[in-house]
């Protein structure tokens, strides 16, 4: 089982590599792109057999250590 942990800094907080990017991407000649968001994604191999278990203890380890939740969010989606 794998858990696949997105994080990314929350609404309102500058994320300058995003902005670089955008602005890179419209250099380029790209067009339409509101906005760019960088994040990054973190993907665990797990030695567990309940999803539900896995997803809390997968929490807890993005609220401990692998998210500074002041100013980021995160998502876990549980993988088989």
């Amino acid at each position: 089982m794998k858990a696949v942990v997105n994080v990314f800094l929350k609404e309102g907080v500058l994320d300058p590599q995003g902005k670089a990017t955008h602005h890179a991407l419209e250099s380029l000649g790209f067009s339409g792109i509101d906005s760019v968001r960088i994040g990054k994604q973190i993907v665990i191999a797990l030695n567990s057999s309940d999803q539900a278990e896995a997803k809390r203890s997968v929490e807890q380890m993005c609220e401990t250590l692998l998210a500074n939740t002041v100013i980021e969010e995160y998502s876990v989606e549980i993988v088989e």
